[in-house]
């Protein structure tokens, strides 16, 4: 299998490398030197009450979000509606999906939750979202049930050989709606294309297993039934459905899993392309982002919603369900005039996170 061209810079949804290696998660240093340090984060401010002062919510918000962030989002709403007079209606959807219900239905939503920050950075801003923030990274997985044909055999080692046997079925979600779909089909190429010298498998190996993979859902959440029906026997989905569903999951090489914010990872990811829907994705380390956007009814309730998601009990609910919270949270250094005063002080602002171009 050969590897894809170069890819230009700013190409739609490319990961752009830079010096450093610098992991998402965890990160507190700025790349540049900022622009203020992040307050508080001691977890003392209650759901939805926003650094401004302002805990006069009510009235009902709409979120539109990942389908893998339906677990962390479902548990903040219920500790948000506690805490406020504000019904919270969720709607789940592939992200490339849930974007285009603002940029090409029209649709209102007050918050935005993506598992690829760079479908709010190359479709939102700055026409349907001022500013953004990058919040949780996750990583690729195949998930599984007891039940599944060679679940007592698949291992890190093998996995790419359970999946080709005739006897296994599997699949991903539609690149064109979720990244999940461009993720897992990224993951499949990245096993042929060498990683320090050495590969996983040959790419007759990775032609098959795009090939065989079956595309029965819009979105990875709805893959998870499949597998407990037994429709399918595994399903590439993120690392974090171990923490809120009743699924194995494999342990992937950190070569194809998509999870090291470093320069050198990220100049490897980058080699995996997939066109789909009209647009070609890259590959790069999994970042999650939230934005309110500019339509937003309720942009108080947006702006708490946030601010809640990136404190102290915010990240506890990321890691509950699986997710790795960036902590603090990041938003791009030239928005900062434009953050609401409640995420920017518990965000650092920066113009790249590790090799990530924000």
């Amino acid at each position: 299998m050969e590897n894809p061209p170069t890819i230009p810079r700013r190409r739609f949804l490319h990961g752009a490398a830079a010096t450093g290696a610098l992991a998402l998660a965890g990160c507190t240093a700025s790349d540049d030197g900022g622009t203020g340090k992040p307050g508080s984060t001691d977890g003392s401010t209650s759901p939805g009450t926003n650094s401004s002062g302002s805990t006069e919510l009510s009235g009902t918000m709409t979120i539109f979000h990942a389908g893998s962030l339906s677990a962390p989002f479902e548990d903040v709403e219920t500790k948000f509606e506690s805490n406020h007079d504000v019904r919270v209606n969720r709607e789940a959807k592939g992200s490339i999906g849930s974007t285009k219900k603002i940029t090409n239905l029209g649709r209102s939503a007050d918050v935005l939750g993506v598992s690829d920050y760079r479908l709010i950075r190359d479709m939102m801003v700055p026409k349907y979202a001022k500013w953004y923030a990058v919040f949780a990274t996750n990583a690729m997985t195949i998930a599984y049930t007891d039940e599944a044909t060679g679940a007592d055999e698949i291992s890190p080692d093998n996995w790419w050989e359970i999946l080709l046997r005739d006897d296994v079925t599997f699949g991903h979600s539609d690149p064109a709606v979720d990244p999940n779909g461009y993720r897992s089909v990224m993951t499949m190429q990245l096993g042929a294309i060498p990683f320090e010298g050495e590969t996983l498998f040959d790419g007759g190996t990775s032609t098959k297993l795009i090939d065989k993979a079956k595309i029965p859902s819009g979105t990875e959440t709805d893959l998870l039934s499949q597998l407990h029906s037994g429709e399918l026997d595994y399903a590439w989905e993120y690392q974090s459905a171990s923490a809120s569903h009743d699924v194995n999951t494999v342990d992937l090489q950190p070569a194809v899993d998509l999870s090291k914010a470093s320069a050198k990872y990220d100049e490897h990811y980058a080699k995996a392309e997939v066109e789909a829907g009209g647009e070609t994705y890259t590959g790069a380390p999994i970042a999650y982002g939230v934005a309110v956007p500019e339509n937003a009814t309720d942009a108080d309730a947006g702006d708490a919603w946030v601010e809640y998601l990136i404190t102290k009990p915010g990240r506890k609910v990321l890691k509950d369900n699986g997710f790795e919270p960036v902590e603090p949270a990041v938003v791009p250094k030239d928005t900062t005039d434009v953050v609401p005063k409640g995420v920017a002080s518990n965000a650092e602002a920066k113009s790249s996170l590790g090799p990530l171009e924000l």
